[in-house]
């Protein structure tokens, strides 16, 4: 059996997805009865980090220790990575040491480099092309509130940038019809909608994605790395913000999820986060649970393979 790594969506099938959702629960629901379960003692992760993150490291080492495993951090200034070293050359030794890394980087063919060198599973935690394990959260999130996304129609509005290009696999693998509202020249790019138009369309503006959504989606208007087009961006998305009126276009039960960290009176207006829909503090919390049963799916498929 090939060793299964976690880079975008589409490494596993949606019924893996699914089990894995059902799992998050589960494990989830152990966590708030207080029970302890360890079926990793002993098992060490590397959590890479070329670009920070307070949810991410939080959530995975947590999750390893919860399994009663545990997680080394390594940023940029840890590492050989950072010093010009081959990714080949430090997949080959990290993986070496440990039984899982996870990494969150820029170019996503980092972690595909780093992957095909690598002797145990690989997970993106971010590149700039994709964000699998936060739509993992996304989809726990919703399922816990609505039931099954398929068949549901989804919004997403803002940045054409690594959470849309997951949300537009997410529509595939879960059969849920995405509308995105992009400024112009902000739009996902070609390679990321060609193949995806029997599930995705592009709209004109943020109020015809949301007319009918069961969920709306948002990110900040300049993501890490953007800072220096922080004022060109507020312009060009001037008219993209999710509020309460635009969330009054929506189906009554429309959920309002956003990845943060966010900032109140840019992407969303300033109680945005305290709407009677949105679900941002479970969505956040669900990272934790996502990636355990992601994490416990990936060792169980490695021993297997041994």
């Amino acid at each position: 059996m090939t060793l299964r790594h976690f880079l975008t969506l589409r490494d596993l099938s949606t019924a893996e997805l699914n089990r894995i959702i059902d799992r998050a629960q589960e494990l989830k629901r152990k966590q708030h009865n207080n029970e302890t379960f360890q079926p990793f003692v002993g098992k060490v992760m590397g959590m890479i980090f070329e670009k920070s993150s307070t949810r991410t490291r939080v959530s995975f080492e947590a999750g390893m220790s919860q399994f009663g495993g545990s997680a080394i951090f390594l940023s940029s200034r840890d590492t050989q990575l950072g010093r010009g070293e081959p990714i080949e050359d430090s997949a080959r030794v990290i993986s070496s040491m440990l039984d899982i890394v996870m990494i969150r980087t820029f170019g996503h063919d980092i972690v595909e480099r780093f992957a095909e060198y690598s002797k145990v599973p690989v997970i993106n935690a971010l590149t700039d092309d994709h964000h699998p394990c936060q739509l993992l959260a996304d989809i726990q999130t919703f399922v816990e509130h609505r039931g099954s996304i398929e068949g549901k129609t989804v919004a997403w509005i803002g940045d054409g940038n690594n959470m849309c290009n997951s949300y537009i696999e997410a529509a595939h693998m879960w059969g849920f019809k995405l509308k995105i509202a992009s400024p112009k020249g902000y739009e996902p790019k070609p390679e990321f909608l060609s193949e995806f138009g029997h599930c995705v369309d592009l709209v004109d503006s943020a109020e015809d994605a949301a007319v009918n959504a069961d969920l709306i989606v948002t990110d900040v208007w300049a993501s890490m790395g953007q800072e220096e087009e922080q004022k060109i961006r507020e312009k060009a998305f001037a008219d993209y913000q999710v509020n309460e009126k635009l969330m009054d276009l929506a189906h009554p039960d429309c959920l309002f999820m956003h990845c943060l960290p966010a900032h109140r009176g840019e992407e969303i207006s300033e109680n945005m986060l305290d709407h009677k829909n949105a679900v941002v503090w479970d969505e956040a919390e669900n990272r934790l649970h996502a990636q355990k049963a992601l994490v416990e799916f990936l060792l169980n498929e490695n021993l297997k393979k041994a």
